[in-house]
């Protein structure tokens, strides 16, 4: 599903208890007005920063990694978010930010992942498990479910 509008932006944000020195800069997805932040895990002088472009200024080392480390992180963004058209889910800010974090995928619970592997080693029963073994596998996933409950 398409989304309506979608934007990225680079930004610094200033603290509570500010002097001077490096801010934190951050990232906000924004997808038909939903907005998400996520931080860069940078820091950059702020007397060095396009606002506008969202990107450091300067043609020195330091700041032309800088700016390759946020061409590659927004690289990662439109990667995600290819990711989740062509699975044919929603496009969200949120759905975007869990890609990025690694945290998209459904965890599965402990029973489930023994359920999951007593069925594999069913299926190999006979070729590569003795039934001896499969049968320990069971009673193993059973003390498990009880300990659980």
């Amino acid at each position: 599903m398409l989304e309506k509008s979608f934007g990225l932006l680079f930004f610094m944000r200033k603290p509570k208890n500010y002097k001077n020195g490096l801010l934190p800069i951050y990232l906000k997805i924004t997808v038909d007005g939903q907005p998400k932040e996520l931080s860069a895990k940078r820091k950059w002088d702020p007397a060095k920063w396009n606002t506008a472009a969202g990107r450091a200024l300067g043609t020195k080392e330091e700041s032309r990694e800088l700016n390759y480390y946020l061409n590659s992180l927004e690289l990662k963004v439109y990667e995600a978010k290819k990711k989740l058209m062509e699975s044919g889910k929603v496009i969200t800010a949120a759905a975007i930010k869990n890609i990025l974090l690694g945290c998209d995928e459904s965890q599965k619970m402990l029973l489930e992942l023994f359920k999951d592997h007593n069925k594999q080693m069913k299926d190999l029963e006979g070729i590569d498990f003795a039934p001896g073994t499969v049968e320990r596998y069971n009673t193993s996933y059973e003390h498990t479910k009880e300990f659980v409950r």
